[in-house]
């Protein structure tokens, strides 16, 4: 196997398992964090492996004569233009299964965090503290409505959890068929008849333009004051100084959020409320996922360089 492959600087990737299975191949790190790095990565490698924070855009691409494949280590590729690179010739690929039980899992345990006040009992008994009350009663579970932002792969398996838990489930997603809902015992409803109805919500949609900024302060505004939000999704979906607010003003109880609009946040006012459980874009990793995480990318790029189309290949204008 020939061909230069540059991997983006990131723990995501293991560079000598790539090493190991691309041999003959010419395995490069560098730091492909910024539109100029790119660029230059772009035009002298048949491959890229790139990670959440490359940007990989028209730009950084207009000069990529000798780039195949730009093999994104994750789920989520919205740091692409896959419609760029398509006009080049270049397969944008993904790893859309990998991680589906560890973010569905991550999802209902923030969720379960939050409602039941587990990181502030968790600061009470480590202060010196015994006491059960909190400023906020404590809604049970069971019998409480899950709204579900999206209804792929990921909230599909949330919406088992769910079931697990007596909790009814309803769902809005414009592009899936109602069948396919009422198949996990969900319930399709509008975007404004969700947050009317539920007692949680939890956000799995990718970032595209029709979805930045879908949740602000009128969507918090029609949440119950005891409601949570969940996102595993992506940060500029939801407006983090509309959150801040409703939390702030008791608009909504709690939030629990995977993922921020800024990865790491230099200033969020999120990171100073009490009722609000962070977690650094963790929900994808388990040790298992890591693996087939890796195991995917490789086989991606062996296909590539042998000439073949690589798997998850995405196709142009699919989330535009």
């Amino acid at each position: 196997m020939t061909g230069r492959v540059v991997i983006s600087e990131t723990p995501f990737v293991d560079v000598d398992y790539q090493r190991e299975r691309l041999d003959g191949a010419t395995v490069e790190v560098r730091d492909t964090h910024t539109e100029g790095a790119v660029r230059e990565a772009a035009a002298d490698a048949d491959a890229l492996i790139v990670d959440v924070h490359t940007p990989v855009t028209a730009d950084a691409l207009a000069s990529a004569d000798r780039l195949r494949l730009v093999a994104r280590a994750g789920t989520g590729y919205d740091n692409v233009d896959v419609n760029a690179a398509a006009e080049h010739g270049i397969i944008v690929t993904n790893v859309p299964e990998y991680c589906t039980d560890e973010v569905a899992s991550h999802a209902f345990g923030l969720l379960l965090a939050c409602r039941r006040r587990i990181p502030a009992y968790d600061r009470e008994v480590r202060d010196g503290g015994w006491d059960w009350r909190t400023d906020r009663p404590i809604r049970r579970v069971a019998g409480s409505t899950l709204g579900l932002i999206s209804f792929g792969a990921i909230a599909r398996r949330v919406a088992d959890y769910a079931s697990g838990f007596d909790m009814e489930v309803i769902v809005y997603d414009p592009y899936v068929d109602e069948a396919i809902v009422e198949g996990y015992g969900g319930r399709l409803v509008e975007f404004d008849e969700l947050f009317e109805a539920a007692d949680a919500v939890s956000v799995h949609a990718p970032l595209t333009p029709e979805t930045r900024g879908l949740i602000g302060a009128g969507e918090f505004a029609r949440l119950p004051d005891h409601a949570v939000l969940v996102n595993v999704g992506r940060g500029g979906i939801v407006d983090e100084d509309a959150l801040a607010e409703a939390l702030r003003e008791g608009d909504i109880a709690a939030a629990g959020l995977d993922v921020l609009e800024e990865e790491p946040p230099e200033e969020t006012p999120l990171r100073g409320l009490e009722d609000v459980v962070l977690t650094p874009h963790a929900g994808w990793y388990s040790t298992e996922a890591r693996a087939d995480l890796n195991r995917t990318l490789a086989r991606q790029v062996e296909r590539t360089l042998a000439g073949e189309r690589p798997e998850h290949a995405i196709e142009p204008d699919a989330w535009t």
